[in-house]
């Protein structure tokens, strides 16, 4: 309540002096009008970042995130592209203090990721993070093909609010079965030589966590619970959200005609997103974490019931 009290009271205050500075530039004023012109890109972006937090309405909006990466059909090429979205995923959350925690991970054969979760947290980071739901597409040439040759890779990302403490979920015993295993590591000192990595399996729902980042099994379990009971939660959203559920659904293809956005590397530069039709040309820029511009124009499509922009099947 006090940052959104603090958002607002800077906004005025930006809007009242330059609303004073435009009054003295329209009576000849031109040290007046100089000043009014240099403060308005901050007022647009200030009113732009409340805009944006006007439009985060949904319930779950203001919790924090649990986002899971997993790569596509394709070996190498989609685990590299899936490490490449975690990265972006994790630069994103550090540009705007979202403090951020991978719980769960698998690595790729020879490179990258098979998959990953990260446990995001921070004042409406499932609300910003919800934009990346989806399949993502990377246009490239191959630093993994001798002959150059241009490749696309696919990978998916899911986002889930984590529970907060005043909601119950309950998860019974009879319904749960409990793994154990040993955690993966660097290797030398890091070694974890007993079993504390635990994998959940709720059977009602066929969801499956896992948590292997914890010193102990019971604080490994602990992690995997809260996870698996934001998971039942957000499960339960979804029944409610029947037209959400095409958007959100993690079980469609990872391939073709699916995904949400496409990042071209090759043989130009562009990252568009299918939904809202918004691109930005600065490929590298949104890789390094630059995310804003897509999650707003997704939160302002949204807002106006969401219709499909394209499929990008005919970006090149």
């Amino acid at each position: 309540m006090e940052d959104v009290v603090s958002q607002y009271t800077k906004v005025k205050t930006v809007a009242d002096d330059f609303e004073v500075l435009c009054e003295m530039a329209g009576d000849g004023d031109e040290a007046s009008a100089q000043e009014a012109l240099e403060l308005f890109p901050k007022l647009e972006s200030a009113l732009s970042e409340i805009e944006k937090k006007a439009l985060l309405s949904d319930e779950t909006d203001i919790n924090n995130a649990i986002v899971t990466i997993n790569a596509g059909a394709g070996g190498t090429e989609s685990c590299d592209w899936a490490g490449m979205l975690l990265r972006m995923i994790t630069r994103w959350c550090e540009d705007h203090k979202f403090k951020h925690q991978v719980t769960d991970f698998q690595y790729g054969d020879s490179a990258g990721i098979k998959s990953a979760t990260v446990m995001v947290t921070g004042n409406y980071a499932y609300g910003l993070l919800k934009s990346e739901i989806g399949v993502h597409r990377l246009v490239r040439i191959s630093p993994f093909d001798s002959n150059a040759r241009r490749h696309t890779s696919f990978a998916s990302i899911f986002v889930s609010a984590e529970v907060d403490d005043t909601i119950e979920i309950e998860v019974l015993d009879k319904d749960l079965r409990v793994d154990v295993y040993r955690s993966g590591g660097a290797g030398g000192q890091s070694v974890n030589t007993a079993d504390s990595a635990v994998r959940l399996t709720h059977f009602p729902t066929g969801i499956v966590v896992a948590c292997q980042n914890e010193r102990s099994q019971i604080q490994n379990r602990a992690m995997a619970m809260k996870i698996l009971k934001s998971r039942l939660y957000d499960y339960e959203l979804e029944k409610r959200r029947k037209e959400q559920q095409a958007i959100e659904d993690t079980k469609m293809e990872i391939g073709w005609g699916s995904q949400i956005r496409s990042y071209v590397l090759h043989p130009y530069k562009l990252v568009k997103d299918h939904r809202t039709g918004f691109q930005s040309s600065q490929a590298e820029t949104v890789l390094n974490g630059d995310l804003d511009d897509f999650m707003k124009a997704y939160l302002q499509w949204k807002s106006l019931g969401g219709k499909v922009q394209d499929t990008g099947m005919d970006d090149l």
